[in-house]
């Protein structure tokens, strides 16, 4: 059975999709980091891939989940696990939020959301009575052989990456 984050009210304003499978592989993918220097999901094939969607940069939550994984990135790497952070946040953004928080993982930008449309992690949200489409909060752990190993569904930033660190242990 997957692991599944903590269900929170983020839950309920957005509609549920159905996650990608654990033992599934994982979708290839190709996105500008904040450099806008190109990464790909098969740059680490042979380690653990840790990659968690987001909705928006610089706002409150976002801001405690990265800075937290940015926390845990030395025992993450002791595991041989990598992070990259996703969001539909332009490239000019993602640079500017990862200097203000000094933080030393890749942030991708999904303008479009068609990575994370592959991830089961975009689509229609509700929110104060509005409707739009946008990036959901999942995590998903990429094994070394590029299979889905574990998978986080509309987690509550705060706590988030210390409870993946546990599941790698």
């Amino acid at each position: 059975m997957p692991a599944r984050g903590n269900h929170n009210a983020y839950n309920d304003r957005r509609e549920l999709t159905a996650m990608l499978d654990v033992g599934e592989d994982a979708p290839e993918f190709e996105l500008p980091n904040q450099r806008g220097e190109p990464v790909r999901r098969s740059d680490f094939d042979g380690q653990r891939l840790v990659v968690y969607f987001y909705p928006r940069a610089n706002t409150d939550g976002c801001t405690t989940e990265a800075c937290e994984f940015d926390d845990a990135k030395s025992a993450f790497a002791d595991l041989d696990a990598h992070i990259v952070g996703i969001s539909d946040d332009p490239v000019d953004d993602l640079e500017s939020f990862a200097g203000e928080y000094d933080l030393s993982f890749d942030l991708l930008s999904d303008e479009y959301g068609e990575v994370a449309t592959l991830y089961e992690s975009y689509g229609e949200k509700r929110m104060f009575g509005n409707t739009f489409d946008g990036v959901f909060r999942n995590t998903y752990v990429v094994g070394p052989e590029g299979r889905i190993e574990e998978v986080y569904e509309g987690v509550s930033p705060e706590g988030h990456a210390e409870a993946v660190l546990e599941d790698l242990e």
